[in-house]
């Protein structure tokens, strides 16, 4: 009688642990079934947690303009753009068709009203226009797109143009576009432009223009917050979305789908199943500082190593990180000039050997060449140190 009991019991527990599992699997092959590609990654760790033909090259349409967004907001983060800059519209980018706020030759906007026309409306003539004053001209800012995919590793991708209107080798992969959204998202403030969902430009006028998210599920998804919809119809319906819950960010791209309520619903389920599914644990934010290091011929004779992005460990729900070890390697010979965000180490995040992730550690401040005067004292205090 006990041997029975016992092998009830197991069976039952065998069942238990199983029935999860085979959800799992179950859910992850009916994902995205209507869509010519898709993924999910975690934004942290950018592991990824389902995919679909993720290296598939296919038209973006307009999720064209998260890498247009991406190089905004780092122009925005060194200093060179500011939110309140005034961008000017050329007869180019006013001549945009497709989705357009319908900017003025000579009209005058900030980055902010920008940003929101882009983030939000899907504004063609927005996009020519940032690129103009970002780099001289769209085909110039377009070499500064394609460089920077490049920086990212990215094979699949090459922009022809700031906006994604229909062009000839203007391509681009769902997984490329899961990374430039991770890169994108390190800049915390554009989720406070693609999480809107409806606003005004030009409030103060009589052209006043309501802005209505494109990405609806702003509105109905709890937790999203972003990125980017697209349509052509060489594209189809596309969307690049992010959501967080507790602590957990995760992207997901669909391309391909066959209408817009087919887009939202396939993004909706691969965001369901991401959040059921896994748990992440924040070891620390970015530009969190880890130490302080010495720098040589420099004004500064130190500065501190902070994280550039955040860093995570990413689990299945249930699993224990305990196991898991963190080791630095941090350059010991750091010579002046040094930028403020200049990669000086890296941050490991290892298990039983195993390397998780890899984080870049930058410069948390700028250091100058120092003057005749410093290195001289320098000199004559380390004579009196002997």
């Amino acid at each position: 009688m006990r041997k029975v009991l016992s092998t009830l019991l197991a069976i039952v527990l065998v069942c238990t642990l199983a029935a999860p599992m085979g959800y799992a699997a179950e859910k992850q092959a009916s994902l995205a079934e209507n869509a010519s590609s898709a993924i999910v990654i975690e934004r942290d760790t950018g592991e990824v947690l389902f995919e679909k033909n993720s290296h598939d090259q296919l038209p973006p349409a307009s999720m064209t303009k998260i890498m247009t967004m991406l190089l905004i907001m780092e122009a925005i983060d060194e200093g060179s753009l500011s939110y309140d800059d005034k961008i000017r519209t050329s007869e180019n980018a006013a001549s945009m068709g497709g989705s357009q706020v319908f900017l003025e030759p000579g009209e005058e906007m900030t980055v902010t009203d920008m940003l929101k026309a882009i983030a939000v409306a899907s504004g063609n003539d927005a996009s020519v226009a940032m690129a103009e004053h970002l780099g001289g001209t769209e085909e110039e800012f377009v070499s500064m797109m394609n460089d920077k995919a490049k920086e990212l590793g990215l094979e699949n991708t090459n922009f022809m143009n700031s906006n994604g209107l229909p062009a000839e080798n203007h391509y681009t992969t769902a997984y490329d576009l899961a990374m430039i959204s991770k890169e994108l998202l390190k800049y915390e403030d554009i989720t406070k432009f693609t999480g809107i969902y409806e606003d005004y430009l030009r409030q103060d006028s009589e052209n006043k223009f309501w802005l209505v998210n494109t990405n609806k599920l702003v509105k109905f998804y709890p937790g999203v917050d972003g990125l980017k919809t697209g349509f052509t119809r060489e594209a189809m319906y596309c969307l690049t979305a992010t959501a967080q819950k507790n602590d957990m960010r995760v992207i997901s791209v669909i391309m391909g789908a066959p209408t817009p309520k087919e887009r939202n619903a396939q993004i909706t389920e691969m965001l369901d199943y991401s959040f059921s599914q896994f748990k992440t644990h924040k070891l620390y934010e970015r530009d969190h500082i880890l130490a302080e290091v010495k720098v040589s011929k420099g004004d500064k004779n130190q500065i501190p190593v902070q994280t550039s992005e955040s860093v995570s460990i990413l689990t299945k729900k249930g699993e224990s990180i305990d196991d898991v070890t963190e080791r630095m390697e941090i350059d010991q010979q750091l010579h002046a000039p040094l930028a403020k965000g200049d990669t000086v180490g890296t941050l490991y995040i290892e298990r039983a050997g195993e390397v998780l992730s890899e984080t870049p550690l930058v410069a948390g401040d700028d250091v100058m060449d120092a003057s005749w005067w410093k290195l001289f004292k320098n000199v004559l205090s380390k004579f009196n140190g002997k």
